[in-house]
């Protein structure tokens, strides 16, 4: 039982004080001045304000209330290491058994530090759990709070925990660990394709290990070369990035004997390769409609530098005019095809033939060019089918047809082929799906026979329109018809003219994206999806290979005509080697070198301060005799919360009011009695 007294006047605050202030000076003034029956007179205002206050004697029933514990379990990658899990599990166990028999608290279980892995910077972090854990708690209810841990908790404070309670860490893992890891200092998140990127990294090692150490360095999966690095020293690397878009450099030391794990033996920085502008060299026989689309749309693209020649003036053409008096710019010959022509990344033959502009030996170059990795494109018109076309030249070597000399002149709607539906090229271009195509007809086609290579269109007769083919290390294009121009005026609702002529010159550029066979990979979260670019009709599944050397079978399903797709959840963070066929790919699943990983050296120094300032204490579990927990003890007040083998919970003095119940002390017939009593006894005092 729990007594109190409460006051519950029968008139305000101010009223009482009318009241009983003028009573209570005549009162004063009277023993001041020691009248006859002053004491009586006291007696008798006592009784009148006790009757007016009211006093009630309280009797409430409490009910104690529980202080609250965080128990904090870390399931953090890191504590997938050795034992760790188990010995977490097996800690988090004993003590909810513990606080159990102890029936003044109430325990919460907190599993901590798993559902971060996919954020772009997984860290452990227990404290914003723990806060998560007390948010609904009065600060007065909270006994304290139990992490279970390797101690790599990256949100610890360096000071008290936010709370007026102990803080107890138990530390998974052994002491004196041994792990070596590596980590880049700096890594540019761009780099220009083809030219040096300096970086630095650093090897680090536990203890007071030093010496040199081999780094293996690969890009795309690929071992570019072993440097040699001394441990603890930042090291200078430059590599130079092999393609557009996005490129994987990983940094790789072996393991060493005893050491706690290897997963942070790898180092990996994803670097966005950006060409430098492309260099396209476009050269008209003559002026016709279709020029200026080529010319808007190369000119058009940030990412080309383009060069364009026409011929104005063919060496035919004489008609007296002085040279002095001709406004026209010679062509370049022997610069563009001799000199410089291998600083050219396309070169685009648009309607033109020979006319001894070129010496015949140039083509022969051209050829050589396209034969070590040169992209030419042919935009034909009816001169490719006459005696002076450019097939009938040394350039012959690197055409993927011959002309028949037919020039076919009738409407034909252009249309893919079979393999044209499924080459990045021409897949899903606008319109074509429909049957005619949403877009307006040509009326030129030149004829050609034994075509090489692959026919993506079609035109009228089912006669090839746009091949593509492959020479040596070169890549070769040829356009059969100059009406395009047709798409770009809006003739008959037009066409993708500008999509269809960017992703023939980016494919003949050898643009990644555009090609026939491609396999790419890459990480959602924690998903791993997998795209296969194939010309085939089933490429089977992808075989992946996880960071802990696990391999799986991912299998791949068409999502497009020329496209199979796979995904797969993952529970590992690292490096995914991806094949299929004999493409290979790799992906990196969650943050880039994660702090998760960057130490995974148990530790106790990291929570010490924390602990410390809040009166716990941090222990390692390994060295508690025969893995005993320690002994949990309510304490209160500010008394110590922890020993040698025990730790300490503050109990907390808050309570839930059940009932109360109410004893007036001056009230009915008695109250009545003893005001009458002290008045009578006042009047019969001064009555004498």
């Amino acid at each position: 039982m729990n007594w109190s007294i409460a006051f519950e006047p029968l008139l305000s605050w101010p009223l009482l004080a009318a009241v009983l202030v003028p009573i209570a000076l005549i009162v004063l003034a009277g023993l001041w001045f020691r009248q006859r029956g002053a004491l009586f007179r006291v007696a008798a205002l006592l009784a009148l304000a006790a009757a007016l206050l009211n006093p009630v004697l309280l009797d409430e029933e409490r009910e104690p209330l529980q202080s609250v514990v965080a128990l904090v379990g870390d399931r953090s990658q890191s504590q997938d290491i050795g034992n760790r899990g188990e010995e977490t599990t097996q800690a988090v166990a004993g003590l909810q058994e513990r606080l159990a028999r102890l029936k003044q608290f109430d325990v919460r279980v907190v599993e901590a530090g798993r559902e971060d892995a996919a954020d772009e910077r997984t860290e452990t972090r227990l404290f914003g759990a723990l806060e998560s854990a007390f948010r609904d708690v009065p600060p007065s209810r909270i006994a304290g709070a139990i992490m279970v841990t390797d101690g790599q908790v990256h949100d610890a404070p360096q000071a008290a925990p936010g709370f007026d309670a102990p803080l107890h860490a138990l530390i998974t893992g052994d002491e004196g660990e041994r792990d070596r890891r590596i980590r880049f200092e700096n890594a540019p998140r761009f780099g220009i394709v083809g030219k040096p990127l300096d970086m630095t990294y650093r090897v680090i090692a536990t203890g007071n290990e030093r010496g040199p150490v081999d780094v293996r360095v690969s890009i795309n999966g690929q071992l570019v070369s072993v440097e040699r690095a001394n441990i603890g020293q930042t090291t200078p690397l430059q590599v130079t990035i092999p393609g557009a878009g996005r490129n994987i450099v990983e940094l790789a030391i072996d393991p060493i004997e005893g050491e706690l794990t290897d997963t942070n033996n790898r180092a990996v920085a994803v670097i966005d390769g950006i060409r430098e502008n492309l260099r396209v060299l476009l050269v008209s026989g003559e002026p016709h409609a279709g020029e200026r689309t080529w010319r808007n749309l190369l000119k058009s693209d940030a990412s080309v530098d383009l060069v364009h020649f026409t011929i104005l003036r063919p060496p035919e053409k004489q008609d007296g005019t002085p040279i002095n008096e001709l406004s026209l710019i010679a062509f370049p010959t022997r610069e563009l095809f001799v000199e410089k022509i291998h600083d050219f990344d396309l070169i685009i033959f648009d309607r033109y033939q020979h006319r001894d502009v070129l010496p015949i030996l140039y083509y022969d170059y051209i050829a050589e060019y396209v034969e070590r990795g040169g992209a030419l494109l042919i935009a034909a018109g009816p001169e490719y089918a006459g005696e002076q076309s450019i097939a009938r030249t040394p350039l012959m070597a690197a055409l993927p047809a011959m002309p028949t000399g037919d020039v076919v002149e009738e409407a034909f709607y252009p249309r893919l082929t079979d393999t044209g539906k499924r080459h990045p090229v021409t897949r899903g271009l606008d319109g074509s799906a429909a049957e005619p195509p949403r877009w307006s007809r040509w009326f030129r086609l030149v004829g050609i026979e034994q075509p090489e290579g692959e026919v993506v269109m079609k035109g009228a007769g089912e006669r090839p329109l746009l091949l593509l083919d492959r020479k040596g290390e070169g890549r070769v294009g040829m356009f059969l018809s100059d009406q395009g121009w047709l798409w770009a005026r809006g003739f008959e609702g037009g066409g993708p003219h500008v999509s269809l002529y960017r992703r023939i010159a980016h494919w003949l550029m050898k643009e990644p994206d555009l090609e026939e066979e491609r396999l790419t990979a890459g990480g959602r979260g924690m998903v791993l999806d997998i795209r296969r670019q194939t010309m085939s009709d089933d490429p089977g599944p992808a075989k992946v290979i996880t960071p802990s050397g696990k391999p799986l079978d991912v299998p791949l399903t068409s999502a497009e005509p020329g496209i199979f797709s796979g995904s797969v959840e993952t529970d590992e963070i690292g490096l995914y080697q991806v094949a299929n066929g004999d493409l290979t790919a790799l992906a990196h699943i969650g943050p880039v070198n994660a702090p998760e990983f960057a130490d995974t050296v148990s530790t106790e120094e990291v929570l010490r301060p924390a602990a410390e300032e809040s009166g716990g204490s941090v222990r390692r579990l390994a060295s508690l005799t025969g893995q005993t927990l320690p002994g949990i003890v309510p304490v209160r007040g500010s008394t110590d919360a922890s020993g040698r083998d025990w730790i300490g919970l503050r109990t907390t003095n808050d309570s839930l009011l059940k009932s109360v119940s109410r004893v007036p002390l001056f009230g009915g017939f008695f109250g009545l009695a003893l005001l009458l009593l002290a008045l009578g006894s006042m009047w019969y005092r001064e009555g004498r």
